[in-house]
């Protein structure tokens, strides 16, 4: 049978039985029994194999499974002594709050107690056990059913762990997945304060001085600090993007990507996956995406010359980078600039913060880029707090590209825009290079960036101005850059844009583009219009030069 390529497989055993390519992590769970400790806590970026892992834990340890056939040849088998000790020998409760969400305080800890109900449901057989007391069948019905009170949802886990322990006779194991979801979104909806009391009940209850806990495993994608969640929990450990400790079990190494890639048969696209997808640096050990990987090999699979997509992008929202290029109260233009050139920038990166401070300062914005994926360290081999940063590959150069475009184009003068289409309405050459000049200096741009970026700025300006724009288009024997009408009027404008490798240059490269609209007649798809104004645009840096035909 040929081996097959899950997109977005986050069981294990589904993963194991269905012939799909697993890149062999089990070797963590070796690790995670060896450091002892009562709670591991695990951040990484979103898609780094979080879930997938915390499935794969889940099905090592589970006391109900005989997993000896879905770990058959993976590494962890190796420890035979530590295999016949550990798995399939304790109950294990997994819970994960990535759905623990809403728009209102009342929404999101409803979708919590839809949560709980459903671990209570898959657990079902405890309450018909009678080694659990008559007490705990109450509570767990009560959660069962969603008519728990606060404090009791707040005790759901240590209820739910103290069940298992009395009927299996052994320590419970603990997995929460996605901790942290409830509250990054309470945060962005203003009730932060409310799910912060509620999440911190649920883990401090089922993790501090717990007698019936083995031990647990939390992840998410930023550390809260302990003394604001974890207050009193016993032998902690949290292992952040800035820690060495199991920093290869989250995210492929380039060892594994080529071997994939060898298994697939498509080695041809190793530099393209590396150019895009590769990049981040947990601890001292460099990663690329998984979720990257395997969305693009399964997609290009047989498929020459196939383009590379940016997959991490619309896995989720990006509004981090928006909302820190926004704030008034930090000058990050230049250093945003310095990232998408392809520099680096030195701040002090802290991985303990707590939500309701974010952005209490620059440093604090900074490390969340860092926390979340959009930055990492430039040199895997930097020590210390304070550390050069980077951009980690072209897909998420994109992203914030795209970002601080949509910025640029929600927040431009309209002043200046007014006054750059009446000169370009009216035929004024020097003006429009005046005013168009000036905008590039109100927004953040980098230079070795093609006419892409160009065409981006240009189409941000336009857009949702009154006017039609098509950008791209379709006409006639090709493709103009940017297009405006104004219908009533019977008026247009054709814009074609090249990217100048100097000043001296750009007199020449407006010239170019007006031959462009001329040799592919983008004229000619404006039927009906009376005034059509057709001009090349020259950009280099941030100069802009206009010439009319």
């Amino acid at each position: 049978m040929a081996i097959k390529f899950a997109v977005g497989g986050e069981f294990f055993d589904t993963l194991r039985a269905s012939d799909s390519y697993y890149v062999d992590k089990t070797e963590l769970v070796y690790d995670l029994v060896t450091a002892n400790n009562t709670v591991s806590l695990f951040t990484r970026p979103r898609r780094f194999g979080k879930t997938l892992n915390m499935s794969m834990i889940q099905s090592f340890f589970d006391i109900t499974r005989d997993s000896r056939e879905v770990f058959e040849g993976l590494a962890v088998t190796a420890h035979g002594d530590f295999c016949r000790e550990w798995m399939n020998q304790y109950p294990v409760v997994f819970v994960t709050l990535k759905d623990a969400e809403g728009a209102t305080f009342d929404d999101a800890y409803d979708k919590l107690k839809a949560i709980i109900a459903n671990v209570c449901r898959k657990l079902s057989f405890l309450e018909t056990d009678n080694k659990v007391s008559a007490y705990d069948v109450k509570l767990f019905r009560r959660l069962q059913e969603k008519t728990s009170t606060n404090e009791e949802l707040q005790n759901s886990l240590i209820t739910i762990l103290r069940m298992m322990n009395a009927v299996y006779g052994k320590p419970v194991i603990l997995l929460i997945d996605e901790y942290d979801v409830p509250l990054s979104k309470a945060r962005d909806h203003g009730f932060y304060p409310q799910m912060l009391d509620v999440i911190r009940g649920l883990l401090s209850t089922s993790l501090k001085t717990n007698d019936y806990l083995k031990f647990a495993v939390v992840t998410g994608c930023l550390r809260i600090a302990k003394e604001s969640i974890f207050t009193g929990v016993n032998n902690f450990k949290s292992y952040s993007v800035v820690d060495e400790a199991f920093s290869q079990y989250f995210g492929f190494t380039e060892k594994e990507v080529n071997d994939l890639l060898a298994t697939a048969e498509e080695g041809s696209y190793s530099e393209t996956i590396r150019e895009w997808y590769d990049g981040y640096v947990f601890g001292n050990t460099p990663v690329y995406c998984p979720w990257d990987v395997v969305n693009f090999v399964a997609d290009a699979r047989g498929k020459a010359g196939f383009e590379p997509q940016n997959y991490w992008k619309n896995s989720s929202g990006n509004g981090i980078i928006r909302e820190f290029a926004e704030d008034e109260r930090f000058q990050v233009a230049d250093k945003f600039e310095t990232l998408l050139n392809g520099g680096t920038i030195t701040q002090t990166v802290s991985d303990e913060l707590t939500y309701e401070t974010l952005k209490l300062t620059e440093d604090n914005l900074w490390s969340v880029l860092v926390m979340t994926g959009y930055l990492t360290k430039a040199d895997p081999g930097q020590t210390g707090s304070t550390v050069a940063l980077k951009i980690p590959n072209r897909e998420i150069s994109a992203i914030f590209e795209e970002s601080v475009m949509t910025l640029f184009a929600d927040t431009v003068d309209t002043g200046k825009v007014r006054s750059l289409t009446e000169a370009l309405w009216n035929g004024n050459e020097q003006a429009a290079s005046e005013i168009l000049s000036d905008l590039l200096l109100d927004t953040i741009s980098y230079n070795d960036y093609h006419e892409d970026y160009y065409h981006a700025f240009l189409a941000g300006i336009f857009v949702g101005r009154g006017y039609g724009v098509d950008s791209n288009k379709e006409k006639a024997l090709g493709r103009p850059d940017i297009q405006m009408t104004d219908r009533p009027t019977r008026r247009a404008v054709i814009i074609e844009a090249k990217k100048s490798d100097s000043e001296g240059q750009m007199e020449h490269d407006c010239q170019e583009a007006l031959k462009q609209i001329m040799d592919r007649q983008y004229a000619k798809g404006l039927k009906g219009y009376k005034q059509i104004r057709c001009y090349g645009v020259a950009f280099f840096e941030k100069s802009a030069l206009v010439k009319m035909l």
